[in-house]
């Protein structure tokens, strides 16, 4: 016997992988930075816009989420610059 409703079972059954909180508050930070900030913004601030978002209860779990989700972009944005021809 499964505890899944059946709109759960769909969902496995089609493998939809759901995102996790913090990668929703990310998503949803990243999109208020980009029409706030169209001239552009550092993805730290998307981290902490995302951090500040979510619930107490879920921040302990979010930070390092964040963090890596943060230092993963940050080695993208340093390898592209790299490769531009002007390390930072």
């Amino acid at each position: 016997m499964s505890d899944l409703t059946p709109f759960e079972q769909l969902l496995r059954a089609s493998d939809v992988r759901l995102p996790s909180a913090w990668q929703a508050a990310w998503e949803e930070a990243e999109d208020i930075m980009r029409i706030e900030h169209p001239e552009g913004y550092d993805v730290l601030e998307v981290g902490r816009l995302a951090y500040d978002s979510l619930h107490d209860d879920l921040k302990p779990a979010a930070l390092d989420a964040l963090f890596y989700g943060w230092w993963e972009a940050e080695q993208d944005r340093k390898a592209r610059t790299a490769q531009a021809g002007g390390a930072r």
